[in-house]
């Protein structure tokens, strides 16, 4: 089949863009062509992009809507596959094309104004549809702004009630958990619509246990914004009383915090800051780790790069927060953390270091679950049968 993908990026960034790439390039190797309509370039792995993409159709300023109807009367898909798209020209583009459309729900952005589903100063998670409340008391209708310019941007609740009413006309939302499904229907989306297929990672070739080894090397793996809470992180660690030694891989705005408070709570010998990793370069710190770390505040959509440290045969130790539970059991594959709890977080960190058969053990009990759970060829193959099943109901309709 013909598959249009749509993306706000294009390369290499964050875990959108992760699972876009390695869906798109699985989707190819199985005999599809792809194409994709996208956003602004990232400057990271461009190249692997458009080797995947058969034809590619950037975004311009103010020709949006043009260039996505001249993209999907060339490219003539059989369905459009939309991942992270803000621009209400190119949703109402895309509906207006008549095609079969599935949208993956990647995070909160299409029915939070704030997009993370908590308040940044209290950083208390939203439980609410969207509504009058948040314009007051939430206040979301200024935000930070991370485009450049202006430290904030006005965001506009028309704009965002609109976008969910357009959304809701896809013939499919895609998300990775039950919790991400009723955010939807909180929103009024069709429950019948909605299908849980988890964007797992790729099967790692010939996986080796880590390590465990007497470094006590605690790894954190995403990027670094408040939504993250490297912060929170840092300040668990350092009363964390067991040598130890962090690494934190990944980028954002909040690095140049983190990498201050970190000097501050004398942790600058012992955390180090990486940077962006390649993905294909992250297996040699996952096999010298005891633990991998996940200091989400904000309520984390479904949290892949647990799953990734669980595939090595790492514990887990994070906030409960958002789909997290639903794939990290308490003292089972790791444990779960009472939300914002920082001697709680220390604590577990500093048990799983002490008892390292504990890590283990639980460490070889994730691996289990992600083998039996959560399979790459599976979700692929699940998408391939969705595709299938959304373009036999859209000719029915034509026929009908």
């Amino acid at each position: 089949m013909k598959l249009l993908f749509v993306h706000e990026r294009f390369g290499a960034m964050a875990g959108a863009e992760v699972n876009a790439f390695l869906t798109a390039t699985e989707l190819k190797r199985r005999g599809h062509m792809l194409g994709i309509i996208h956003g602004q370039s990232t400057g990271k792995g461009e190249d692997g992009w458009r080797e995947t993409f058969a034809e590619c159709f950037p975004i311009l300023n103010g020709e949006s809507a043009n260039i996505v109807r001249a993209a999907v009367k060339e490219f003539c898909p059989d369905v459009i596959y939309v991942h992270k798209m803000a621009d209400l020209d190119v949703i109402e583009a895309l509906i207006q094309s008549g095609r079969p459309l599935v949208r993956m729900v990647h995070d909160h952005d299409i029915y939070c104004m704030r997009s993370y589903k908590y308040n940044p100063l209290t950083r208390q998670i939203c439980t609410r549809a969207a509504s009058p409340f948040c314009i007051f008391p939430c206040g979301a209708t200024l935000t930070r702004n991370r485009g450049g310019g202006l430290p904030v941007k006005w965001v506009s609740y028309f704009a965002k009630k609109k976008e969910i009413r357009l959304n809701r006309q896809f013939q499919r939302m895609v998300v990775a958990t039950h919790y991400m499904r009723d955010e939807l229907v909180r929103n009024h989306f069709d429950q019948q619509r909605i299908e849980i297929h988890a964007p797992v990672p790729r099967a790692l070739e010939n996986p080796t246990q880590s390590s465990f080894s007497s470094r006590n090397l605690i790894l954190y793996s995403g990027q670094i914004i408040r939504g993250k809470g490297v912060d929170v992180l840092l300040e668990s660690l350092a009363q964390v009383q067991l040598p130890f030694e962090c690494i934190i891989l990944g980028e954002g705005s909040h690095r140049p915090y983190c990498e201050q408070l970190s000097r501050k709570l004398g942790l600058g010998d012992r955390v180090h800051f990486k940077g962006y990793i390649p993905q294909e370069d992250l297996r040699s710190f996952y096999r010298d780790a005891s633990l991998t770390v996940m200091s989400s505040v904000w309520p984390e959509p479904f949290g892949a790069a647990g799953l990734e440290g669980m595939r090595y045969g790492l514990p887990v130790v994070a906030f409960d927060a958002g789909g997290i539970k639903e794939w990290l059991i308490n003292a089972h594959n790791g444990f779960l953390v009472p939300w914002m709890d920082r001697a709680a977080l220390a604590a577990r960190i500093e048990q799983l270091l002490r008892n390292k058969a504990l890590a283990r053990q639980m460490g070889e009990r994730g691996r289990q679950l992600v083998r039996q759970k959560y399979d790459f060829n599976n979700y692929i193959q699940n998408l391939e049968t969705m595709f299938t099943r959304v373009i036999s109901e859209a000719q029915v309709k034509v026929h009908a």
